[in-house]
């Protein structure tokens, strides 16, 4: 079975990316949680760093400033260097 994955940025012409490696566990790991500005995105990833900060993990919080365009260059440099992995809240 092939695995399609699409990317959603604005590109005209979408650039072939490796698919990076999963970790295989968060524990001692930096999540970045990456609210891209849409409806109740928030309240996922409330949740969702409740439940991983209860796991002892360490949470960073990000937004995007508006969901309509990709997340600015600074913040995108910003969460790169400050955490490992990251988790995109979307919601509707």
């Amino acid at each position: 079975m092939t695995t399609v994955v699409m990317d959603p940025t604005a590109e005209s012409s979408a650039a072939s990316r490796e698919r990076l490696a999963r970790p295989d566990r968060l524990e001692g790991l930096t999540v970045g949680l990456l609210d891209i500005s849409k409806p109740r995105g928030d309240v996922f990833l409330d949740r969702l760093e409740s439940l991983l900060s209860d796991r002892g993990i360490v949470v960073k919080r990000y937004m995007k400033p508006t969901v309509a365009k990709p997340a600015p260059l600074p913040l995108r440099q910003q969460i790169v260097g400050e955490v490992d992995v990251v988790i995109e809240g979307l919601a509707d």
